[in-house]
């Protein structure tokens, strides 16, 4: 079930930041897509933009950034860590936020050997947990590429993902090929043991006739086993907080019942 359908309440409404929706327990959700490419830091920015304006307190954490930028004073510095902090509520620094930085947008095993570094789960894992030590209601971990992109000769991001034992959302690029990968993918996260909370389209091209596009993600909901938490259109100018509309976290209207 899509977040358009009725039984998903209205952000005008109860969910509003005017009636802040109650959390029981903190949540923290990994982030991964069909590919790399598919909208996974928008989604990551939507979700802490959404919990804001709920009342929740939020940051997002990028562990491995490949493809980094230079500021002025020489340092690599993660763009996707910092469009997430900048509709977060909570402030962190910001090595716990973007532990590390690789300057070619290359797979992370491959821009790792480059920079003469060597990824290691266990340790991307304790960086991410020290992040986690400040407190807040939700916390967004985006990956890196797909769930099954190489971090070194024989591990993989999803073996960040399972020592880590977050639920995952899994975002979605409308494109050709995205059914086979996103069944492919939530198949591997549930092999993996992990639970997918929810998954999130993303439509990024102009040129997709719109009946296409509608019966792609029928046949999605149709097929996961798992909410559809918004499907974000394409947008001329990106609007996060216009996103934010069309967007749930997973569990919100249980919440906010």
């Amino acid at each position: 079930m899509c977040v358009t359908d009725s039984v998903v309440p209205n952000p005008s409404s109860s969910s509003s930041s005017n009636h802040p929706a109650p959390l029981k327990l903190r949540q923290v959700f990994f982030i991964t897509g069909t590919d790399t490419e598919v909208g996974k830091t928008v989604v990551s920015c939507v979700l802490l933009a959404r919990a804001k304006r709920l009342g929740w307190s939020a940051f997002g954490v990028k562990p491995i950034t490949a493809g980094c930028a230079t500021d002025t004073a020489g340092k690599l510095v993660s763009e996707d860590a910092e469009n997430m902090h900048r509709y977060s509520s909570v402030d962190i620094d910001p090595m716990l936020r973007a532990p590390i930085r690789l300057p070619d947008p290359i797979s992370p095993h491959l821009a790792a050997a480059a920079a003469g570094q060597v990824l290691r789960a266990d340790r991307v894992v304790g960086q991410v947990r020290a992040a986690l030590s400040t407190r807040a209601d939700l916390v967004i971990v985006e990956g890196a590429g797909g769930w099954r992109v190489p971090i070194n000769a024989r591990e993989t991001l999803a073996d960040i993902a399972k020592q880590l034992q977050k639920p995952v959302i899994l975002v979605i690029r409308i494109r050709l090929g995205c059914l086979n990968h996103a069944l492919l993918t939530a198949e591997a996260i549930q092999h993996d043991g992990l639970s997918l909370a929810g998954w999130v389209v993303t439509i990024l091209d102009t040129d997709q006739d719109a009946d296409y596009v509608s019966a792609q993600i029928q046949s999605l909901a149709e097929r996961l086993r798992a909410p559809c938490l918004g499907i974000l259109p394409f947008q001329e100018t990106l609007d996060i907080e216009a996103l934010a509309d069309l967007i749930r976290l997973p569990g919100e209207e249980i919440a906010v019942g």
